[in-house]
């Protein structure tokens, strides 16, 4: 086995602010965020997206291996293909796969199986886990390394003025059939990116969040 290689860490990100007021500033960003389903078809660049995948591709992953690929689609055709696949597998869904009680926590949320957003918002960005590399290597912790970079998309979209919305019609295999994409590519999570219409609304019960105290234990 190879002996690891160290380098010096010289490029630190160094806030203008102390560390908790740097902390506070974000929050107040991120704590704005909605899962929005009320799209404007107002446009956004492919530059704004690719610096989205960018702050994406930053995140850790098991042994650096970054298991996941960003397939970014603002073809409308693609887009109503993706459109199609999605709401199929939701009519099977609502009607026949979910039990009472999954049905009945989403009912406060007001989803159903019309999905016009995927039409709608510029872009679709679908998040694919490799379950190897493409040269065949091993990857590690896929599910932890490809959320971690999920979540760091989603805030950086709330950082640029972008709406968003974790998309996971199930099962999602119909992606890789639309998308062409290879076998070892596994859809992992469909998020439509744009801004918010005029007129978005977002239900009452998205807004709440838990007080600290129920997901936070200091020892």
């Amino acid at each position: 086995m190879s002996e690891a290689r160290f380098v010096p860490f010289t490029d630190r990100y160094q806030p203008a602010l102390p560390p908790e007021e740097a902390a506070a500033a974000l929050f107040e960003i991120l704590r704005r965020r909605r899962s929005v389903r009320m799209f404007d078809d107002r446009p956004v660049s492919r530059q704004t997206i690719e610096w989205l995948v960018r702050c994406a591709h930053t995140a850790p992953s098991g042994a650096n291996k970054q298991p996941w690929r960003f397939v970014c689609v603002q073809d409308p055709a693609v887009k109503a293909r993706i459109r199609a696949g999605a709401e199929a597998e939701e009519r099977e869904f609502y009607a026949r796969r979910a039990n009472e009680q999954w049905l009945a926590d989403l009912a406060p949320l007001g989803t159903d199986e019309h999905k016009e957003f995927l039409t709608t918002a510029p872009w679709l960005v679908v998040v694919f886990q490799l379950t190897h590399l493409d040269d065949g290597s091993q990857v590690y912790y896929l599910k932890e390394s490809v959320g971690l970079a999920c979540g760091l998309f989603l805030a950086a979209a709330q950082h640029a003025g972008l709406a968003t919305l974790t998309h996971t019609p199930s099962p999602m295999a119909f992606l890789n059939e639309v998308l062409g994409r290879p076998k070892h590519e596994r859809p992992f999570l469909l998020i439509p990116v744009g801004y918010a219409s005029a007129d978005c609304e977002v239900p009452a019960m998205a807004i709440g969040r838990r007080p600290l105290d129920e997901v936070m234990v200091v020892i």
